[in-house]
């Protein structure tokens, strides 16, 4: 079973050279740290940031320059600065490549719900909603199950939508699925998890063909 940096690492492998990636709040702010060297990748954050580096050393932070859930970050060289106006118009015109967001719920024909649970204070959906309907692929990474060990993976999602039809891949920490329009396909399963576990998690329709090797993270 994966840890959060675990899940990060795995997504990091998705990332080409030369990809202009947006990365959400939580699990994906991790894969920063992760990208490997050498590779030209640009990260770009809703708040007005183009080519973000990975998080300071601690004692090295700049109060000055943070992402969009308000971690302190670093910058590479070349870097940019500018307004929101700037940063959604690169997001809406589908510049963009990659985003990886974090989910509350995924249904099996791509719906994804990571906003907004009824009855709970939520300062808003930020840029999500433009990012779902704009990025060119979008890979989520998120926990299998709740706290209760309830699948989060369904057949329709029971929180308000974030966007329809749009998520291509999910990690989570027991597996790596793709969406397609059959229902979940597993590619791989975490280390020390077998498919039994994950269909037993996955309440949504899960396709499984041949052998699913084991997810390497190294």
């Amino acid at each position: 079973m994966l840890d959060k940096v675990g899940i990060a690492k795995r997504i990091a492998k998705e990332i080409k050279d030369g990809y202009y990636v947006n990365l959400g709040i939580g699990i994906p702010t991790l894969v920063a740290n992760y990208i490997p060297m050498g590779m030209n990748v640009v990260l770009q954050s809703e708040n007005g940031l183009l080519g973000m580096g990975p998080f300071p050393f601690e004692g090295e932070e700049d109060a000055d320059l943070i992402n969009a859930g308000k971690q302190t970050i670093t910058t590479v060289p070349g870097s940019s600065f500018f307004d929101s106006a700037m940063s959604f118009g690169m997001i809406r015109s589908r510049k963009v490549d990659l985003t990886i967001l974090g989910a509350m719920e995924v249904a099996d024909n791509g719906d994804i719900a990571n906003w907004k649970i009824p009855g709970k204070m939520v300062k808003g959906m930020g840029g999500a909603m433009d990012l779902v309907a704009s990025a060119k692929n979008i890979i989520v990474a998120m926990q299998h199950v709740n706290k209760a060990n309830e699948s989060k993976l369904l057949t329709q999602c029971t929180l308000p939508l974030t966007g329809v039809k749009c998520v291509k891949k999910i990690v989570t920490e027991l597996a790596v699925l793709d969406v397609t329009p059959e229902g979940f396909k597993l590619l791989e399963r975490a280390p020390g998890i077998s498919v039994e576990q994950i269909k037993n998690a996955t309440e949504g329709k899960l396709i499984i063909e041949g052998e699913i090797p084991e997810m390497k993270i190294e």
